[in-house]
């Protein structure tokens, strides 16, 4: 008994000699191939995080300047070491095609984490056989028609943004990101839950206050490294106040999403004849993306209550910031150039003259559409994308080993001035379906392109549409900052430190 107890314990002894060989030997095996790659050197334990140790507003053009500072111009590849987790920055289209064309590839790097408290593992953050269930059920409720159901809360929350600019009229300059953000709210709110939210009229609204503060908590943590340790975070002045916020949202969520369900449930109950899935739940009532899940869900069998406030908290998330700023990026740049201004004008007038806006007529504004694309060329509202390798990669002729997290530099990529001269002109006509002819079609990837590509990119493009039209449909813009006088803060989104200014002046007199 004694002897066969020194037998097992030689046994475990040796397995875990071997295990732990099998990792220093994969371990060594990795740095190996990564050494290859032009990056800086790394210190032990830190890596590389001195490098990036700067104020929060110089952190971007750091990251986004790594290919001059750290080698890699010919190659569009660097390393990089945050702490013990290595990092490869891709820049050109060719690099990042392995990535991105590949259905393996599609788990999002660890920087989603900070979200999960918030958005869970919905169709943002979840990987595996989660995301492609997931992504399956919510396909369809991005279909043209149901699309078309939208419009009348594009036209109507264009239509407020419209007079909320108002009081802007003929003033020396404002900043345009807080309107754009609060309409994208409303639209966002109204599409998603179905429910008016009313932001451009009440700013003030604790849900809009939630969104923010954690927003900018999220960030803090992403710029502090100390802070993304979880047991420090708690013991954090910034924990609380986390807490509170995840407390408002997912409290408003569930509210809606109960109420919604008593809705359906009484109309199954008050229908004594069984008809289309439409009718029953909203009859002459345009359906939210919370109606059709909760329909998806087949009473919990395959969406929970729970699975369906992640993707109604990760539409609402993403449907409102990366929209406002792409609509303000672009109001702005059409700010700069006036010719551009007059010749979308132009078109807006001939398009749609005295008539409410529709779909068909959106379709119609082709120069806009080009105007919308290149201010996502030059301003991505996403600058970099994060992915996991799970297996050895070849990228750049270089071997990438599994565990790998690769930062795809979209803002850097879009300025390649071998897809596109001149990179830092705005210039719409580059959008020209003449001009687009033998383009690398991961050269411009604002939402992102393959498997995981965006899924609400239509949605987004026809709001954006109409919010600019109607804007410019009623007042003339004017730039006042200088873009070369901006400060580009990397974070959740791509947005000016101070943002925005430009005037406004009426496009006809009352």
């Amino acid at each position: 008994m004694f002897a066969n107890g020194w037998i097992l314990l030689a046994m475990l002894s040796v397995l875990s000699v071997l295990l732990l060989w099998r990792r220093i030997r994969d371990r060594l095996r990795r740095n190996k191939w990564l050494a290859l790659i032009p990056g800086p050197s790394a210190l032990p334990i830190l890596g590389n995080t001195l490098e990036i140790n700067v104020a929060h507003d110089e952190i971007f053009t750091r990251m986004s300047t790594n290919m001059q500072i750290w080698g890699g111009m010919e190659t569009g590849i660097n390393r990089f070491w945050l702490g013990s987790q290595p990092y490869v920055f891709l820049y050109r289209c060719d690099t990042v095609e392995p990535i991105l064309t590949s259905s393996k590839h599609i788990e999002k790097s660890y920087d989603y984490n900070y979200l999960h408290p918030w958005l869970g593992t919905g169709l943002l953050t979840s990987k595996g056989q989660k995301w492609h269930s997931r992504r399956k059920i919510l396909t369809p409720t991005f279909h043209f028609r149901i699309l078309e159901d939208f419009m009348e809360v594009f036209t109507e929350q264009s239509d407020i943004l419209v007079q909320k600019l108002e009081k802007e009229v003929n003033n020396s300059g404002f900043n345009i990101f807080p309107y754009a953000t609060l309409f994208a709210l409303d639209v966002i709110c109204e599409t998603a839950m179905g429910i008016r939210l009313n932001a451009q009229d009440n700013q003030n609204s604790e849900y809009v206050k939630a969104i923010y503060d954690l927003g900018d908590i999220i960030l803090t943590r992403q710029a502090r490294i100390w802070l993304q340790n979880e047991k420090i975070f708690r013991f954090s002045k910034y924990f609380k106040k986390h807490s509170e916020c995840i407390k408002v949202l997912h409290g408003f969520s569930n509210k809606v999403i109960q109420e919604r369900k008593e809705e359906v449930r009484q109309k199954k109950l008050n229908d004594a004849n069984k008809i289309d899935d439409v009718d029953v739940i909203g009859i002459k009532k345009r359906l939210a993306f919370l109606d059709l899940l909760i329909e998806a869900s087949k009473d919990g069998a395959y969406l929970s209550n729970e699975d369906i406030r992640e993707e109604v908290d990760t539409f609402m998330f993403e449907g409102h910031d990366t929209t406002s700023a792409a609509i303000s990026w672009c109001l702005f740049l059409i700010g700069s150039d006036m010719k551009i201004q007059e010749k979308v004008y132009e078109e807006i007038e001939r398009v749609l003259g005295d008539d409410p806006i529709t779909s068909k007529a959106l379709a119609e504004l082709k120069y806009l559409e080009c105007c919308i694309k290149e201010a996502l060329r030059l301003f991505p509202s996403v600058p970099m994308l994060g992915r996991i390798l799970r297996e050895d990669t070849n990228i750049a002729g270089y071997l990438v080993p599994a565990g790998t997290t690769t930062a795809i530099m979209v803002y850097v990529m879009h300025r390649d001035p071998k897809t596109f001269p001149h990179p830092e002109v705005y210039d719409p006509d580059r959008f020209l379906p003449e001009n687009c002819l033998g383009r690398h079609p991961y050269a411009y990837v604002p939402f992102s392109a393959g498997p995981r590509n965006c899924i609400g990119q239509k949605f987004a493009m026809l709001e954006e549409k109409c919010a600019i039209a109607t804007v410019l449909r009623n007042y003339r813009i004017e730039a006042v900052d200088r873009r070369e006088n901006l400060v580009l803060l990397g974070e959740l989104i791509l947005r000016p430190k101070d943002g925005l200014t430009i005037k406004i002046t009426p496009r006809k007199s009352n």
